[in-house]
């Protein structure tokens, strides 16, 4: 049977801090993140959820579909990954979530309400004094 020899503590115990800290984003990949946060196409979750020390997030940065694919540039070595977030950086990404889902179902509610039929067919006859003007 093998065993690993571990000679140097300290480099374990600091690999272990990198793990528990997480990584941040540069100010553009945060950005497009954001983009994709926002519509719902990132997955989030705490790295370890029983830890309280670790503060990072495991974070899946999912493609963009139909229009959105179209009309949003994002790098390719964001997207179809999964990064290792520090807490900051996730807790804002998490807000971002909610906002989006927030924002698009008043879009999807307003729109359930809208009446397009008379906004586009009805005309109201003008009025005398309206004519006369």
């Amino acid at each position: 049977m093998k065993s690993i020899q571990v000679t140097d503590i300290g480099q374990l115990k600091n690999e272990l801090n990198k793990y528990r800290k997480g990584k941040k984003l540069e100010i553009r990949q945060f950005n497009q993140a954001a983009r994709l946060a926002w519509l719902g196409r990132l997955t989030m979750m705490p790295l370890e959820p029983e830890d309280p020390q670790t503060e990072s997030y495991l974070v899946y940065v999912d493609f963009p579909e139909g229009l959105s694919a179209q009309l949003i540039q994002i790098d390719e070595d964001l997207v179809g990954r999964i990064f290792i977030l520090d807490g900051e950086q996730g807790r804002y990404l998490a807000e971002i979530i909610e906002q989006g889902v927030h924002e698009r179902a008043a879009l999807y509610q307003e729109l359930d309400r809208r009446d397009f039929y008379f906004g586009k067919f009805y005309r109201p006859e003008k009025t005398q004094d309206e004519a006369g003007n």
